[in-house]
């Protein structure tokens, strides 16, 4: 008895001295790690990675860009079966213990002390697990967990339970780029948490242990496993019912991939405001979740869209049938899921479905589409091939379908060879209403609309006309248009040619602008000299670099963007005022307080501020006259008298372009294009304020039409991105036109139709339609043309002479 006493007693010493040292070997640990832990007081701050959301100026979704889906949550917004599911199989005495847990610790260390592995399950609370989110590496070694350790008793001691728990469902990973619980029930279900089941939270729960290779997506029968083994856990805990679990055992997998629902198709506008908030806040504009708000219309810009594909469409029907876009060997046996696999490779783009052929018959097509739908073309489908669908198609071919926007019927479709871009905006401030970049984004992320120069052709000429009405040139003045050569310095010739290859001689301006002269551009241009004229059509906001130094830019040969060219037709449209386009409404932050709103220079010309006579305020710019010679300014009291303006808030007003009897000269003379000119087709819109211009260039490379209506002025160009011919008479009324028609139809729907009040200084006169000379009023057969008042003095006191004094520069260094 005494000898077991003995061992007793020294059994008894030796355990205490062994926690002694266990405790001095604590207390050193801590002394040496305590130093280097993070403040956990951050932690009530931390941002959590929250994607770029961009919206519409009516709050319509147009993307979410970043690495990450996350949608932070309070605790108080979770359901408590969604806190049960995570507690029961992550740490069921997380309310209880104070940031470790001893019992799983002591587990852990009796199997690594009895087995060979050497990484061992349990031990790690949700505490601790949060603690190695936010400080620390999944690095696996004895100092890390240590460390963990001293960090979830300090975080225990500083932070509330709810608060942790909250960080651990916000930062968890949950597979599929979805960090926290929010954004995993957005993507997997669709569903907000309070929507879920038992069943899918319970799936939830179940992902973080595996995100990647458990998630039910990607392997659903491990994770049914997983799910199952949380819903025993829960019923373990007593935190569930029997009966409850075998009501969630027996829901299936039902979790498919959700992506944010875009509600406006705007991917071009979307790259253009992640590539500004990078410039603006830095690479973590994408993370640090900015909710910014565009000037986009969602209702014009799914015209916009919807337009431009259409039209592409139609101009690929035009030029006929190119087959299918791949053939593929089918075998006879070949399952459904497996060619469907194969169709995966082809994803949407533009609308257009890929779908395979999976057999012909008299009159029809078998098609099978990616989502295992199988669809039946008719010959209708095929009738623009001029066949019928068993000519054109065969088993394993691979075609592209979409929806006739006239019948709402499928018809055969294929990527169209060429591309477009729509641009519109309010001449008034700039504001983009609409932008499309090109056919399709996921087929080519080229932004035309901002990046592509191309030569506008005679879309170009209503600025060389502005000049020209600068010169003391006016819409009833006669150039001769017939056959011209020029000759440089160095024995270059240079022939233009009218598109239609004929002469009409002696014409007005008005008409030469209606019937799209070219002879009649160049010689205008040649009379008031090329230098003068680059000069000020710089003042629409084109580059001097831009413009060719030569003649030829009266024919549209200056490659530009087609946003700038909107933005140069603003000016007309809006009483001669140099907008700048704009695009990003306001920026808030994650909080939604407002980091930034635009305040973008207006036009508003009844604005205080607007002087008197200021139309001639920039007729001199860079030491430059850009008046007529020997022309007085108009009487100062025409000016319009300064009102209030229409909103409250700064004023940030426009400079002047242009005057503004110019710009109503010209927007004049391309109303009359749209009239009877080469733009009659815009005529079915039925509004008197239409005003626009037509532009083809050589060999049918580029075809336009930009024009003014309502609020809006838009561009649209129609092309090929390798500069290769359009075709034979893809005109800009043909290929650009309907376009724009189709766009302004739905962009314009319910707005007033602008009155155009000739603005002061500007008289009109009877002309002959012939000659262009004045004749008294109430002469037969005479017409009423508008003129700068001094331009009119002029003509009346010199005999009725039209002919400006005209510049003697030379013609030269035309190429």
């Amino acid at each position: 008895m005494a000898r077991f006493a003995r061992l007793l007693r020294r059994a008894l010493i030796l355990f205490a001295g062994l926690a002694l040292l266990g405790l001095i070997a604590l207390g050193v640990l801590y002394w040496l790690i305590a130093p280097r832990l993070p403040d956990v007081q951050e932690l009530r701050n931390v941002e959590l990675q929250v994607p770029l959301s961009i919206y519409t100026r009516d709050g319509k979704l147009v993307a979410l860009i970043g690495e990450t889906r996350r949608f932070p949550i309070q605790i108080e917004q979770v359901p408590g079966h969604v806190k049960d599911a995570f507690i029961a199989i992550e740490d069921a005495r997380f309310y209880e213990h104070p940031g470790v847990d001893w019992r799983g610790i002591s587990r852990a260390v009796w199997l690594l002390a009895t087995t060979d592995d050497r990484r061992v399950p349990g031990g790690s609370t949700i505490t601790q697990q949060v603690a190695k989110q936010f400080f620390l590496s999944s690095e696996y070694s004895y100092t890390r967990k240590i460390t963990e350790i001293f960090l979830a008793l300090k975080m225990e001691r500083e932070l509330s339970k709810d608060e942790i728990f909250e960080l651990y469902l916000n930062k968890s990973f949950f597979g599929n780029r979805a960090y926290g619980v929010a954004a995993a029930a957005e993507f997997y279900y669709g569903k907000s948490l309070d929507q879920l089941t038992l069943a899918e939270a319970a799936m939830l729960a179940s992902i973080p242990k595996f995100p990647s290779s458990g998630n039910p997506i990607i392997n659903p029968e491990r994770a049914l496993v997983r799910r199952n083994y949380v819903l025993q856990r829960m019923r373990e805990e007593g935190l569930i019912t029997p009966a409850q679990e075998q009501v969630a055992l027996a829901e299936p997998v039902n979790a498919s991939p959700h992506e944010p629902k875009v509600e406006s198709d705007a991917p071009y506008i979307a790259e253009m405001v992640r590539a500004e908030m990078e410039q603006r806040y830095g690479a973590e504009a994408t993370t640090s979740g900015l909710k910014v708000y565009t000037t986009l219309d969602s209702t014009h810009q799914a015209a916009a869209a919807q337009a431009v594909q259409a039209g592409l469409l139609e101009y690929d029907r035009r030029h006929g049938w190119r087959g299918p876009e791949a053939e593929l060997a089918l075998d006879d046996a070949e399952t459904a899921e497996a060619m469907r696999k194969r169709l995966r490779a082809y994803p949407t783009l533009g609308g257009l479905s890929a779908v395979l052929v999976t057999g012909t018959a008299t009159g029809k097509a078998d098609l099978l589409t990616a989502a295992g739908t199988a669809l039946q073309l008719d010959a209708e489908a095929t009738q623009w091939t001029g066949k019928a669908p068993q000519q054109v198609l065969k088993r394993g071919d691979v075609v592209r379908i979409g929806l006739d926007p006239a019948t709402g019927k499928l018809r055969l479709a294929q990527i169209p060879l060429a591309q477009a871009t729509l641009v519109s905006l309010q001449p008034e401030d700039g504001a983009i209403r609409a932008l499309v970049g090109g056919f399709s984004f996921g087929l080519n992320k080229f932004n035309r609309a901002t990046q592509a120069q191309r030569l506008p052709g005679s879309s170009f000429k209503p600025f060389v006309y502005a000049a020209a009405f600068e010169r003391g040139f006016s819409p009833a003045s006669i150039v001769l248009d017939a056959p011209v050569v020029f000759r440089d310095r160095a024995g270059n010739v240079w022939r233009p040619q009218n598109d239609a290859g004929n002469f009409a001689g002696p014409m007005r301006l008005r008409e030469a602008m209606v019937q799209s002269r070219n002879l009649v551009s160049v010689r205008l241009l040649d009379a008031i000299g090329v230098d003068f004229a680059s000069r000020y059509i710089t003042q629409f906001g084109f580059s001097q670099e831009s413009l060719p130094p030569n003649l030829s830019m009266s024919l549209g040969t200056s490659s530009l963007t087609p946003l700038s060219i909107a933005r140069g037709y603003a000016v007309f449209a809006n009483g001669g005022y140099r907008i700048d386009p704009w695009f990003i409404d306001k920026v808030l932050d994650r909080n939604g307080v407002v980091l930034s709103e635009a305040n973008p220079v207006r036009a508003c010309r009844a604005c205080p501020g607007r002087a008197a006579g200021e139309q001639r305020a920039t007729s001199v710019v860079d030491g430059f006259d850009f008046s007529p010679e020997g022309a007085a300014p108009p009487p100062a009291e025409t000016a319009a008298a300064p009102v209030e303006p229409a909103e409250e808030g700064p004023l940030n007003l426009a400079p002047r372009a242009i005057d503004e009897r110019t710009a109503f000269l010209v927007s004049s003379l391309m109303k009359d294009v749209v009239k009877r000119g080469t733009a009659t087709a815009a005529k079915v819109l039925e509004r008197d304020d239409i005003g626009g211009k037509t532009g083809s260039t050589n060999d049918h490379r580029d075809a336009w039409f930009s024009g003014f209506g309502g609020d809006l002025v838009t561009t649209v160009w129609v092309g090929k991105d390798d500069f290769s011919s359009l075709g034979r008479r893809e005109y800009g009324g043909k290929a650009a036109l309907p376009i724009w028609i189709n766009y302004m139809r739905v962009a314009l729907k319910d707005v007033p139709v602008v009155e155009a009040v000739p603005p002061p200084g500007i008289v009109t006169a009877a002309i002959s339609p012939s000659t262009g000379r004045l004749l008294p009023e109430g002469t037969p057969g005479a017409l009423t043309e508008y003129f700068k008042r001094e331009d009119y003095e002029r003509i009346t006191t010199s005999g009725f002479d039209l002919d400006p004094e005209l510049s003697n520069e030379e013609a030269f260094d035309i190429f």
